[in-house]
């Protein structure tokens, strides 16, 4: 299945990664998913949700960074461990200075769901 409408993602591998990211994001809030490819609701999300045009919208001002725990290695295993995850789906977000905002979306969350949480937490658009 293709993947070529979703969310343009930026792939981070460890937390040196996304600590780096999200020190450089100059202002911008931050989304982090975490995806696998054996995960059926990270696929669900990226098909059905991350495609919709409302979900790009929302946005569209914010970094989108992707951790793929497909291999389930240290640095995946680290990766999860720092916010308390067992596995994906799971998404994190952090605020325009950096800091985790406290509202996680854990599991599959369609489009309307998934844009009612992204308006609530405002991402500083």
């Amino acid at each position: 299945f293709s993947t070529k409408h979703t969310l343009p993602f930026t792939r981070v591998k460890s937390i040196a990664d996304l600590d780096l990211v999200i020190k450089n994001a100059n202002g911008k809030a931050v989304m982090l998913d975490f995806y696998a490819d054996w995960c059926t609701s990270c696929k669900e999300r990226e098909k059905l949700t991350f495609s919709d045009v409302k979900v790009k919208a929302a946005l569209a001002n914010t970094i989108l960074l992707q951790a793929d725990v497909t291999e389930n290695n240290d640095n995946d295993q680290t990766l999860l461990k720092r916010f308390g995850l067992f596995g994906p789906p799971g998404i994190i977000f952090f605020d325009n200075t950096g800091a985790e905002i406290k509202t996680r979306v854990i599991g599959y969350k369609n489009v309307d769901d998934f844009t009612a949480i992204l308006n609530q937490i405002k991402l500083g658009n």
